[in-house]
């Protein structure tokens, strides 16, 4: 074996394939880059496709340097065309089809591409909002478009299908390796830069280790459901199948129709999905014959989890000791700190103790972390709220086309989280909320957890600070409805809210990660645009 950790993502599947991997690969639905395949692969099957898709793109034109866009639907082929970018030698950007076409179209001016990838939904989403995504690109690759239909610049699969690729081009370690955007909850998303050196040998390498309960077993089903567009995709993949598990299982979106006869044909052993997917298969975790009871590791990033999600899941595996990986990090850095939370835990409910805001640790030998005064920047002691700094070997190379925008959140080699939280004499984390969406008094996220706590019926609550006034909860049902007079039991203790806007999950704007949009939230409402945080960085 020629090395003992993936390094290079342009050839990672040609890797795996010569280590001998006999990892099953199993899909909710065909790949739309080639549907023809069906919903099982292995992966010398997927070394082939990311060979097969680097010569479209070299045929298309792409060239070493280059920066190839890939703007789909939701699938775990934004692994394998990003791997067929880097296998050329160009930088792969993967943007979200779930964003709004005007902030697509911003990101598209920022990055120039040679090639943008994408299908008919989005192009045809984005015209009808008056966008025009492949203006911003030299050429499009349309994946389900028959040949010449939009023009010379606009190229089907058939096009391009049955060129060579050429040998595989190996970048700087600090050289740009792939560009991921943030998740955008309060704006127009910034576009994430990785090095092989941050992404494959920090990120993925880390998790290619085979450590206690957290590290891929021989045996294990692991199964990921959240956005592959995201740049977690690259590290989980890489990371993941490095280590060779029986099986890898890819389900796509939320919906049950969808997930629910995938998990119960291949019942995961590790599962990791966004909260916001947790929290909607939550009623599914509490049904007779549910599928989860294999479960020995629950994972969750993107966003804060409510302790009554992972209560429910670890009460539903039949697993003696199952225990729930919650990490805090961000798309810059990559994981912070991380916490495994078990059933002792979480058992105490209906308290204002902080349970799912502990985060944990700074990852050992990898992270330092300090909170400090946001007006001096000057650290502030042990246990006092502060904003939160981090310093890293995985931290990013800088955001395309916000230069200014990144130099502003480099004190030194620290890195400004824009979170606010505490850290105590031994280390531990508390997150209090973000610093654009914080309170004057308390905090959003303690509110959220309780109210989540207290109130079976309430499948989300958000928070939404207001300057002058108290702070609005919108809350999430089942039907719309909300029991007034559990409400004001839940909230008595609570600092002051005004009434709750009650609505289902359609009446929640959220990111392809399932975060909320506060602010497009904010606008739905008639609340004003700006929250009791200065948002100086977000």
């Amino acid at each position: 074996m020629p090395f003992t950790k993936p390094i290079h993502l342009g050839t990672l599947f040609d890797d795996l394939a010569s280590r001998g991997s006999g990892t099953a690969l199993h899909l909710s639905r065909p790949l739309d880059i080639d549907p023809s395949r069906g919903v099982e692969l292995d992966v010398p099957g997927a070394a082939e496709l990311v060979t097969e898709a680097a010569g479209w793109f070299a045929a298309a034109g792409v060239r070493p340097g280059d920066r190839v866009a890939i703007a789909k639907r939701n699938h775990w082929d934004y692994v394998l065309l990003s791997c067929a970018a880097a296998r050329l030698g160009a930088v792969p950007a993967s943007l979200s089809a779930h964003l709004e076409p005007q902030a697509l179209e911003t990101l598209l001016k920022r990055l120039e591409p040679a090639l943008l990838v994408t299908d008919t939904a989005l192009l045809e989403a984005a015209r009808e909002s008056g966008a025009g995504p492949s203006a911003h690109a030299a050429r499009t690759l349309v994946l389900d478009s028959p040949p010449g239909v939009y023009g010379p610049d606009l190229l089907g699969l058939d096009d391009v299908r049955g060129s060579a690729a050429p040998p595989p081009r190996r970048p700087h370690l600090d050289a740009p390796l792939a560009i991921m955007h943030t998740s955008g909850t309060t704006g127009v998303p910034k576009l994430v830069v990785h090095s092989t050196r941050t992404l494959m040998r920090r990120l993925a390498g880390f998790e290619s280790h085979r450590w206690p309960v957290l590290g891929s077993r021989p045996s294990d089903t692991v199964t990921g459901a959240f956005s592959f567009a995201h740049g977690r995709a690259l590290a989980w993949s890489a990371g993941v199948l490095w280590l060779s598990p029986a099986a890898l299982s890819v389900i796509t979106g939320p919906d049950w129709d969808e997930a629910g006869p995938m998990l119960h044909r291949y019942r995961p052993t590790t599962l990791e999905a966004q909260p916001s997917t947790y929290v909607r298969w939550r009623p599914r975790a509490q049904e007779r014959g549910h599928p989860f009871g294999r479960v020995r590791l629950y994972i969750s990033t993107f966003d804060a989890l409510h302790p009554t999600t992972a209560r429910t899941f670890l009460d539903a595996t039949g697993r003696r000791a199952p225990v729930w990986m919650q990490g805090w990090g961000q798309s810059e850095t990559g994981p912070l700190t991380f916490r495994f939370l078990t059933r002792r835990a979480l058992a105490r409910s209906g308290e204002r103790h902080p349970t799912t805001r502990d985060l944990g640790r700074p990852v050992p030998t990898r992270t330092r972390l300090r909170a400090v005064d946001p007006r001096t920047l000057r650290p502030v002691p042990p246990g006092t709220p502060g904003l939160l700094f981090c310093r890293t070997d995985a931290l990013c190379l800088g955001y395309v086309g916000e230069e200014e925008r990144w130099r502003s959140k480099l004190v030194g080699d620290w890195w400004n989280t824009g979170d606010l939280g505490t850290i105590s004499r031994t280390g531990a984390v508390r997150l209090v909320d973000r610093e654009v969406d914080s309170l004057p008094e308390g905090s959003c996220l303690e509110v959220e957890d309780v109210v989540d706590d207290r109130l079976p019926q309430v499948l989300e609550c958000v928070v939404l600070s207001v300057p002058g006034g108290p702070p609005v909860p919108v809350v999430v049902t089942a039907d719309g409805h909300l029991d007034a007079d559990a409400w004001r039991k839940a909230v008595a203790d609570l600092p002051p809210l005004a009434e709750p806007v009650v609505t289902t999950w359609d009446g929640v704007p959220c990111t392809a990660t399932g975060k909320v949009r506060r602010a497009v939230l904010r606008d739905r409402l008639g609340l004003r645009p700006d929250s009791c945080g200065t948002g100086r960085w977000t």
